[in-house]
C-alpha cells in the first residue's frame, strides 16, 4: 500500500491527523525508531507548520502541551502566538478563543474531524476536554477545506485525543495549585487482539476553597467541579477500519457573592449567586472501507451525536437549554494519478434547542419557552493538484440547504508553492457561513444588569476570508533559523453584532444590515535554537478589527491591537530536565461606551492599558515519571475592578462582562505525570 494513503482519507476516518500529513511526517514532536525494545528518539520542534499541507496549519504536539500545566483545552494555547484565550466575564469562568482577531464562534471547533462544541457548549467547551487526554491540536487559519462544512469563517481547530490502538497502556496525571484546585486524570488502553483495542479516559477536578482577593464581595473564580469519562474502541483491519467512542461529562460552577466575603447583602433579594450545571453526552462512530489500496480509494461514513443539558441562573435570571445535535458525513476519495486527487461527499447536520429563559431580575415573571431547530443537508466536491511537494492546489465547492435559511454555495481555494527547501508560499480564499444562536452562545452576558435586546429577523452570518503568507528556513551559525509572516483579511457580508455602545445599560443583538465589519491580521514569527537543547520563538501580531454598530466604524471593544510573544525552552541532559518560560505582551484596546455613576465618575475607562504576563515551568523527567512545578501570571498583573457595581448586583449598573485582563494574580502549581508503555 502506498504511504500517501495516510495523508488522505485514513486520517479523516481514524482521526489520526486531519490536514494531510505526507509520508515521513508525524504529528508529534518526537519521531522514533523501534529496534527490538530500544527506542531511539530525535527531539525536534514541538510546534511546527506543515509544509506538506496545502492549508496553513500549525501543529501543537503533545510535547508542546507538556510545557505548561494544560489542565484543559483552554489552557493549551499559552505558548501559541496565533490563538488568544481570555475570560468572557469575571463571574462564570467561561473562556473564549480568538483567532484572526475574531471570537471563537467564527472558528470551527472539531474533535477528531467532527464539528463539536456548538450552541450552549461554545462558551464553556474549552473546559470540556482535559489536557492530558489530548494527543495533538491542529490550528488551520483562514478558509478551510469544504469537507467539514461551511462554518469555518476564520479557521479550524481540531483536537486529536489519545487513541486506543496506541502503544501506551496506562498514564496518570495529578495537579494542585495555590487556588486550592485539584485535578486527577488517568487513561489506559488494552489490545484485545492484533486488530481490536479499547481505552478508558477519566478526568476529575474540584476547587476546595473560594477567594476574594480584591475585596469586592464576589469570589474571584467560580467553585468548579467536573467529572468526565470516555470509552473508545478501534478495529484496525486491512480493508475495513472502525472507531467508536462515548463520552459523558458532569460539571457544576458556583460563583457570585459569598457570605464570608461580602458586607453588601440585599435585604430583599439576598446574596447574588450564579449557578451553572451541565450534563453532556457525546458519541461517534467512524467507518472506512479501502477499496483501492494503490490509488488511495476510500469510502467513509462518520456518525456523531451529542446532548448538552445546560441549566444556569444569575440571581433571578434563568437560562436553560436541552440541546441535541446529530451529524452524518459520507465521504469518497481517490487518486487518479500521482498528480490528481478527487474527493466528494454528502453531509447532514441537525440542531435542536429547547430553551426556557427569564432575562430580568423580576422573580415573579414566568420563564419564556423558545425553540430553535435547524436541519442542514449538503454535498461537496474537492479537487487537488499536486506536483510532489513542490506545488499543491486545492479547490472545493459545496452546496447546502438549511431549513431556516434556504440554499447556499460555499467555494474554497488553497495553494502552496515550495520553490525550494528554504521557502514555502501559501494562500487561501473562501466563503464561510454560520447560524447564530443568540442566548445559547452568549448566556454569560446575563452576569450583568444590562437589558438584553434581540432584534427580530436575525439572519445567518456570512464572511469572506482571504490570506497569504510565506515561511523560510535558512541556516545561521550552522543552526536553522525559521521566519514566517502571514496576512489575513476577513470581511463580513452579514454579522450578528452585539452592540454594547449604544446603551451602556443594554446589549442589543442585531444584523449588520449593510454596514461594514472587517478584520485585518498580520503576524510574523521567528524560531531559532540559540545553542544546544535551547529553542527560542518570538512572534508579533497586529490586529485591526472594526465594525459599524450604527454610528460609523469603530474598533471592536475588548480586542487588543498588538500582541507579542516570547517563549523559550531548554532541555539539557538528554531531556532529563526541561525549563520553559513564556512572556506575552498584550496591547491596549477600546472598552465599550461607559456611563457616569451618581458621583460623576465614569463606570470604567474608555480604553484599557497594555500589560504583560509571565509563565514558567520546571520539569524533571524520569523513565516513567515526570514531576513539574510552575507558575502562571508571575507578573501578577490583574484587572483591579473587573466587576462594575459589585456593591449592588441587583441594579442595572452591575456588569461583570467588562473583562480585558487576567482575573487572578500569580498562581503557583505542582504536579506529576506517570506513563507506562509496553511495546
Amino acid at each position: 500500500m502506498k504511504t500517501s494513503i495516510l495523508s488522505h482519507i485514513l486520517p479523516v476516518v481514524l482521526a489520526g491527523f486531519p490536514f494531510g500529513i505526507h509520508a515521513g511526517e508525524t504529528p508529534d514532536s518526537v519521531s522514533s525508531i523501534k529496534l527490538g525494545g530500544v527506542e531511539v528518539a530525535s527531539h525536534g520542534p514541538k510546534t511546527r507548520k506543515l509544509r506538506g499541507s496545502v492549508t496553513n496549519t500549525d501543529v501543537i504536539s503533545s510535547g508542546e502541551l507538556l510545557r505548561a500545566a494544560c489542565c484543559n483545552l483552554g489552557e493549551s494555547f499559552s505558548t501559541n502566538p496565533s490563538v488568544d484565550v481570555s475570560y468572557s466575564d469575571a463571574a462564570t469562568g467561561a473562556r473564549q478563543i480568538k483567532l484572526l482577531g475574531l471570537s471563537g464562534s467564527y472558528v470551527q471547533m472539531m474533535t477528531e474531524n467532527i464539528p463539536n462544541f456548538r450552541g450552549s457548549a461554545l462558551p464553556y467547551g474549552l473546559g470540556y476536554i482535559a489536557g492530558p487526554w489530548i494527543q495533538s491540536i491542529q490550528v488551520s487559519k483562514g478558509a478551510s477545506s469544504v469537507k467539514n462544512g461551511y462554518e469555518s469563517l476564520t479557521g479550524q481547530i481540531n483536537i486529536e485525543m489519545k487513541k486506543p490502538q496506541a502503544d501506551q497502556q496506562f498514564a496518570a496525571n495529578a495537579y494542585v495549585d495555590s487556588n486550592a484546585k485539584v485535578e486527577l486524570n488517568a487513561d489506559g488502553n488494552i489490545r484485545i487482539n492484533k486488530r481490536l483495542s479499547t481505552s478508558l479516559l477519566l478526568h476529575g477536578e474540584n476547587t476546595f476553597a473560594s477567594h476574594d482577593s480584591n475585596g469586592d464581595g464576589f469570589v474571584d473564580m467560580p467553585d468548579l467541579r467536573q467529572i468526565a469519562l470516555m470509552n473508545r474502541w478501534a478495529w484496525m483491519g486491512n480493508d475495513y477500519i472502525f472507531q467508536a467512542a462515548v463520552k459523558f461529562l458532569d460539571e457544576s460552577r458556583h460563583s457570585g457573592q459569598d457570605k464570608h466575603h461580602t458586607a453588601h447583602i440585599d435585604p430583599v433579594n439576598g446574596l447574588y449567586t450564579i449557578d451553572i450545571d451541565t450534563r453532556r453526552w457525546e458519541a461517534f462512530a467512524k467507518n472506512a472501507y479501502i477499496f483501492d489500496h494503490d490509488n488511495d480509494g476510500n469510502i467513509a461514513l462518520i456518525l456523531s451525536g451529542s446532548h448538552n443539558e445546560f441549566n444556569s441562573s444569575y440571581g433571578h435570571k434563568i437560562y436553560y437549554t436541552g440541546q441535541a445535535n446529530a451529524y452524518a458525513s459520507l465521504l469518497f476519495e481517490r487518486k487518479w494519478s500521482d498528480n490528481h486527487a478527487f474527493s466528494s461527499g454528502l453531509s447532514f447536520n441537525y440542531d435542536n434547542f429547547h430553551q426556557q429563559m427569564r432575562l430580568t431580575q423580576n422573580a415573579d415573571l414566568p420563564k419564556s419557552p423558545s425553540k430553535e431547530i435547524e436541519a442542514v443537508s449538503g454535498a461537496y466536491a474537492q479537487y487537488t493538484f499536486n506536483i510532489g511537494t513542490r506545488l499543491m492546489v486545492m479547490g472545493g465547492l459545496r452546496f447546502d440547504y438549511s431549513s431556516l435559511f434556504g440554499s447556499s454555495v460555499t467555494p474554497r481555494f488553497h495553494f502552496r508553492w515550495n520553490p525550494g527547501e528554504w521557502l514555502s508560499i501559501h494562500g487561501s480564499a473562501g466563503i464561510g457561513r454560520r447560524t447564530p444562536h443568540v442566548m445559547a452562545e452568549n448566556n454569560f452576558l446575563l452576569a450583568s444588569g444590562r437589558q438584553i435586546i434581540i432584534m427580530p429577523g436575525i439572519s445567518q452570518e456570512k464572511a469572506g476570508n482571504y490570506g497569504f503568507g510565506a515561511s523560510s528556513t535558512i541556516y545561521a551559525a550552522g543552526r536553522p533559523l525559521t521566519i514566517s509572516a502571514e496576512y489575513y483579511y476577513t470581511s463580513f457580508n452579514n454579522q450578528l453584532l452585539a452592540d454594547l455602545d449604544s446603551n451602556p445599560h443594554a446589549v442589543t443583538f442585531k444584523n449588520l444590515d449593510g454596514r461594514q465589519s472587517f478584520s485585518h491580521t498580520f503576524q510574523a514569527e521567528v524560531t531559532y535554537p540559540l545553542f544546544k537543547d535551547f529553542s527560542l520563538t518570538a512572534a508579533y501580531r497586529l490586529t485591526d478589527v472594526k465594525a459599524d454598530y450604527g454610528q460609523g466604524l469603530v474598533e471592536k471593544p475588548l480586542t487588543s491591537r498588538n500582541k507579542g510573544l516570547l517563549t523559550a525552552s531548554y532541555a539539557p541532559d538528554m531531556g532529563k530536565w526541561q525549563f520553559d518560560i513564556t512572556c506575552s505582551f498584550n496591547g491596549s484596546g477600546r472598552m465599550p461606551a461607559p456611563y457616569y455613576k451618581n458621583d460623576g465618575v465614569l463606570s470604567w475607562n474608555r480604553r484599557y492599558h497594555a500589560y504583560a504576563q509571565l509563565n514558567a515551568q520546571i520539569t524533571r523527567n524520569f523513565r516513567h515519571w515526570s514531576v513539574y512545578v510552575g507558575g502562571e501570571n508571575l507578573t501578577a498583573y490583574r484587572q483591579k475592578n473587573p466587576i462594575i457595581g459589585a456593591e449592588n448586583p441587583w441594579d442595572t449598573g452591575f456588569d461583570a462582562t467588562m473583562v480585558y485582563a487576567p482575573l487572578h494574580g500569580a498562581i503557583i502549581y505542582a504536579g506529576f505525570r506517570y506513563t507506562f508503555t509496553k511495546y
